[in-house]
């Protein structure tokens, strides 16, 4: 077995030089940031207990995520019930999941826990890939799991009244009314029905569906 790693090693050195001189392929090596030797820097960022090398990016290990982070270290808190690194601007401003960052971006169906890619914690708790997050947001404005609205939509709800009010339905629809559920608040109103959106009595959100038939009010007939 020498043999073979002194002929891996020489062979090593005729294909090129890998690491610094000291360094025989082959050989058992015990894993560290720079030679014992001469000090060559392997990796600007070594973990030793992952044992990674990489490049300098202010990386860091978590020890209750079990891996390296991406940093820098002050810019994150590791959230115990959501058990993930969040950033800081999220401590005490977020809805917890437990073990959330377990499951798989519903958008790209990848790992959420050991992506390099920063998470993005939506109102209802769920997560998707920062990257994900704005890219459904080109499409959507609503979490794929749940259907709650994945930002504040005030602003855009009352546009929407106003928008409502400038749009009267015709005569046999002015009438009628329909059961509602509410995707944000999960309330339950009948409201009167209309084409551009029917609007949530508890919590006035337009992010709502139908629940029920359409009926015309009984005291309008």
């Amino acid at each position: 077995m020498a043999a073979t790693a002194r002929e891996d090693g020489a062979s090593g050195r005729e294909r090129g030089q890998r690491g610094c001189e000291h360094y025989d392929r082959g050989c058992l090596l015990k894993a560290q940031q720079t030679c014992e030797e001469c000090s060559t820097l392997f990796g600007e960022y070594y973990c030793d207990i992952c044992h990674l090398f990489d490049k300098d990016k202010k990386q860091y290990h978590c020890e209750n995520c079990g891996i390296c982070r991406i940093g820098p270290k002050e810019d994150f808190f590791h959230c115990l019930k959501c058990n993930l690194c969040l950033a800081m601007n999220l401590q005490g401003r977020h809805k917890c999941i437990e073990n959330v960052s377990r499951q798989n971006c519903p958008i790209c169906l990848e790992d959420i826990h050991t992506s390099r890619v920063v998470a993005h914690v939506l109102p209802c708790g769920h997560l998707l890939h920062r990257t994900c997050y704005e890219e459904m947001l080109k499409e959507g404005y609503r979490c794929p799991l749940c259907m709650h609205s994945a930002l504040d939509m005030t602003r855009y709800w009352r546009q929407l009244d106003d928008e409502v009010a400038q749009t009267p339905m015709p005569s046999e629809y002015q009438n009628m009314t329909v059961d509602i559920l509410c995707n944000d608040c999960n309330g339950r109103s009948t409201v009167q029905f209309h084409i551009l959106g029917m609007k949530c009595k508890i919590c006035e959100s337009y992010n709502t569906a139908q629940a029920g038939g359409r009926r015309i009010s009984q005291d309008q007939q």
